[in-house]
């Protein structure tokens, strides 16, 4: 008989690596203040899009009024990209000249 009993085969540990994989990377999507678009029409853009209560959109809105530009959100690419083509689609559609973009975080 070999050195190995028939059993021993079973019992060897077989260990595979997995791949580490990287989380994907993610997009702020910002809102820019300008002089035309109605404070309640931002406020309302915050809730419709981002879900959003009226406490934290109007919080948001007043950042950007004050500041210029605000973080709505963080997200991944394609979410980013929908928010922001929705909120500029909706902005086009009520004639405001509102901007939204997203930038690498």
């Amino acid at each position: 008989m070999s050195e190995k009993e028939d059993g021993d085969e079973d019992r060897e540990l077989l260990v595979k690596t997995r791949p580490k994989t990287k989380r994907p990377p993610l997009y702020k999507v910002l809102l820019i203040n300008d002089d035309y678009t109605p404070m309640e029409f931002v406020v309302m853009i915050l809730e419709k899009f981002f879900g959003l209560t009226n406490a934290q959109a109007f919080d948001i809105m007043i950042t950007v009024h004050k500041k210029g530009l605000a973080v709505v959100g963080v997200f991944s690419y394609e979410v980013a990209e929908t928010k922001v083509a929705q909120v500029m689609d909706c902005a086009r559609q009520h004639q405001h000249p509102l901007q939204c973009t997203m930038e690498k975080e």
